[in-house]
């Protein structure tokens, strides 16, 4: 769920090799005390350093195993382990904003991956925006939000001009996208994950109550080397006539037109200190 750069300062790049283990048993326990004192964010981040140490490349997707791995520790975080609790002022709705401003805490970021929070009020928003190129990891720390996305939709052909209330728009202008979720979510729920092509590639937060979300990018958002963020309006399928599109009636629903939009000016996200426990680079 990551937005673009200029909502977190960048972080220069430093990666070490976890320390290794010896059979000894002095190093053992002396590795075991480690382990125990070893925060759940500071494992967090010692795993996302393996996860993502692979050479870069197009659309460059982690195993099945290191997923695995990640979303393991990531479910066990709870709002303790970040230093959150629900009655922080992040949380709380003012009525100077029609849209309530939604605060991003900073955990960490370099070139292969990116770790911070989102902190919504009621009713705050996180707009409909791509992940190009990247896994993204999203853990709901608590609270309810509700989390439309989509992927683009690559089994219907759509190569013909589009028409929308009668004003014509140009197919290069619009993109056909499959429904992938459309539900709340609530923080009981397992770490939700999505790939550079599937898993909802695109989607929009919405906060039914305070909610915090610790997002996983990697790689993080990059202008340079082309990992834009970009923000659409959704439209349903619906409205849209279409010529050389042929979709099965009663699937209808779960497709939807995407326009790339600018980034909204109601938007406001604010950066804040993290105050959690330390991550340690070592």
């Amino acid at each position: 769920m990551g937005i673009e750069t200029t909502l977190a300062d960048r972080k220069a790049k430093e990666f070490c090799e976890l320390p290794k283990v010896t059979n000894s048993n002095s190093n053992t326990r002396k590795s075991r005390r480690r382990q125990k004192k070893m925060s759940l964010v500071q494992k967090l981040f010692e795993t996302c350093k393996e996860v993502f140490s692979f050479e870069d490349g197009v659309d460059s997707v982690p195993s099945n195993e290191n997923i695995q791995r990640l979303r393991s520790v990531l479910d066990d975080m709870k709002p303790v382990d970040v230093g959150l609790t629900p009655d922080m002022p992040y949380f709380r709705t003012t009525a100077a904003r029609r849209t309530p401003a939604i605060t991003y805490l900073h955990l960490y970021e370099c070139e292969k991956f990116s770790m911070g929070i989102f902190c919504l009020p009621p009713s705050g928003v996180i707009p409909l925006h791509n992940h190009p190129g990247m896994t993204v990891f999203s853990k709901i720390l608590f609270g309810k939000m509700h989390i439309k996305s989509y992927d683009w939709a690559v089994d219907v052909p759509c190569n013909a001009s589009t028409h929308v209330n009668s004003t014509q728009i140009s197919s290069s202008d619009v993109r056909l996208a499959k429904v992938k979720a459309d539900s709340d979510f609530t923080a009981s729920c397992k770490t939700s994950i999505l790939y550079p092509a599937d898993g909802g590639n695109m989607h929009c937060f919405t906060a039914v109550t305070a909610c915090a979300v610790l997002d996983v990018l990697g790689p993080p958002y990059s202008d340079s080397d082309g990992r834009h963020c970009t923000y659409y309006l959704d439209y349903p399928f619906s409205k849209f006539s279409v010529d050389g599109v042929t979709v099965p009636e009663e699937e209808r629903e779960t497709y939807a037109w995407l326009k790339e939009r600018e980034k909204p000016e109601d938007l406001a996200v604010v950066g804040a200190v993290y105050r959690g426990p330390k991550i340690v680079e070592r």
